[in-house]
């Protein structure tokens, strides 16, 4: 028995093995011995298993797979179930042992045999569950069929489809209501009149259009101007939110606890850091926390490009606006296989792009960050809501080419995550000089936590006292 153990388990079954040490003992007698019969006997029990491996694989059955997940996207730490129909296109009915292929995180493979006790129609169905710790895109499957020919002497195993990705987003925390949506009301909305007439005495008024209801003739107006004046409709805008989220590897893979990929697996192994994972977490939760008051979300990248531009979950990858359950959808998708890039060396003191000869770029001839592409984007939207940033360990310099940023949004936001927040202490002193309300934390720092330290007054104090002095300064006189 020992010696069988160390055959390989995929070309013969026991009964093989057998009668090819039952044939290969008759020719060593026939030698021996002289006869005939033992000789005739010893090619036969040797060519039948040969036979039936060569059978096993010219005539293997076929199958057809179909595979489901519910939810068709998981959130991480939720259970997902897979459901597996499987029917045989041949006329074969021998019995198959199937199993279907998992990457090493999901634990042990789901073994089933082919057909079901209670299958139907010639299709057999199967049910299991997966859960992951971890966001990403894992390869669920193939399904492999291990089956024999009819005398069961031999064994063939090979894949009978090409399995399917399971998209695992990361999971938003809930965070507490702050000071963020500014003089925006609770849903989110804010009332704005469009003014048709410069006179300070008639700002709800317009001059009456065709179509106009007669209802709405402003009579008081109409006598003081000699025309037909109508009272201003209010329109309700939706408030609009700019997210940069930074995913240079400079930026958040430089601590102890940077991933690297293993290899190309069925896994997909992101390159990220659990300062990156901090970031991701905070991007899903602060969309969600402001899709839910109705603001619909830009995502850039520290570049101005669209941030999940690299992303191979992203259903839209060049998408920068999100609005609606179906935007907040897209982010959350988007964010499940984000990971950092960019150049990897340490960050430094980097200085903005060389804009001579109408280029641009960083010292490493990539994309400079925080540069003219980015301010242009921020501009385009100026005032129509808050800007969030979602940082790694950013030098000083960087924090001053983006400090000017936060004069285009309502409120401007900065999180920097890092193992060390004290190193970071220049770059976060810079961005509030700037109007930002910034602060550092490190990845064990409570999500909400840092939300909440978002209004407290000495960080609104200090940002908007530098940004009082920054649009005073750009008032014309």
């Amino acid at each position: 028995m020992a010696v069988l153990e160390l055959l390989p388990k995929h070309l013969f079954t026991t009964r093989g093995w057998g009668l090819l040490a039952a044939g290969t003992a008759s020719l060593l007698l026939a030698q021996i011995m002289g006869r005939r019969d033992l000789l005739a006997l010893g090619i036969l029990l040797i060519v039948l298993p040969l036979v039936s491996l060569a059978g096993v694989r010219v005539l293997k059955p076929r199958f057809q797979v179909f595979r489901d997940f519910t939810p068709p996207t998981v959130e991480t730490s939720s259970t997902a179930t897979v459901r597996l129909a499987v029917a045989r296109t041949g006329s074969s009915n021998t019995p198959v042992i199937m199993q279907e292929q998992l990457p090493p995180r999901f634990g042990e493979p789901p073994a089933f045999r082919f057909p079901a006790r209670s299958a139907s129609g010639g299709t057999s169905r199967y049910e299991y569950h997966l859960r992951s710790g971890r966001r990403g895109q894992f390869k669920i499957g193939p399904v492999t069929a291990e089956f024999c020919d009819p005398f069961g002497l031999s064994l063939h195993r090979h894949t009978i489809d090409d399995g399917e990705l399971l998209t695992v987003t990361p999971a938003a925390v809930e965070l507490p209501a702050t000071g963020l949506a500014g003089a925006r009301g609770n849903d989110g909305v804010t009332a704005t009149r469009i003014r048709a007439n410069p006179s300070d005495d008639d700002v709800m008024t317009r001059e009456y259009r065709h179509g106009d209801p007669m209802r709405r003739v402003h009579w008081a107006a109409t006598a003081h101007h000699g025309e037909l004046m109508v009272r201003q409709e209010e329109s309700v805008t939706t408030p609009e939110a700019t997210i940069i989220m930074d995913h240079r590897y400079s930026s958040f893979a430089t601590g102890p606890g940077s991933r690297f990929p293993a290899g190309h697996d069925d896994s997909f192994e992101l390159l990220s850091s659990d300062s990156f994972e901090w970031a991701v977490t905070a991007a899903m939760s602060i969309s969600a926390h402001l899709a839910e008051r109705n603001y619909s979300l830009r995502f850039l990248d520290a570049s101005g490009n669209p941030a999940f531009r690299g992303s191979h979950s992203a259903p839209f990858p060049d998408t920068e606006e999100y609005s609606g359950s179906s935007g907040l959808q897209s982010i959350s998708e988007s964010l499940a296989a984000i990971q950092l890039d960019g150049p990897r060396h340490l960050h430094g003191e980097v200085k903005r792009g060389d804009t001579r000869n109408g280029e641009s770029g960083s010292p490493d001839g990539g994309e400079a960050p925080f540069d003219d592409r980015l301010m242009d984007k921020l501009a385009a939207h100026r005032l129509r809501g808050p800007v969030l940033a979602l940082l790694g360990s950013l030098g000083e310099a960087e924090a001053r080419a983006l400090a000017p940023a936060a004069g285009y949004g309502a409120n401007a936001f900065a999180l920097l995550v890092t193992e060390h927040p004290r190193s970071v202490q220049p770059a976060v002193d810079a961005l509030r000089l700037g109007g930002w309300r910034a602060l550092a934390v490190n990845p064990r720092t409570q999500l909400a936590a840092a939300w909440s330290a978002f209004d407290q007054g000495e960080i609104i104090a200090a940002a908007t006292a530098a940004m009082d002095v920054r649009r005073g300064a750009a008032v014309p006189r």
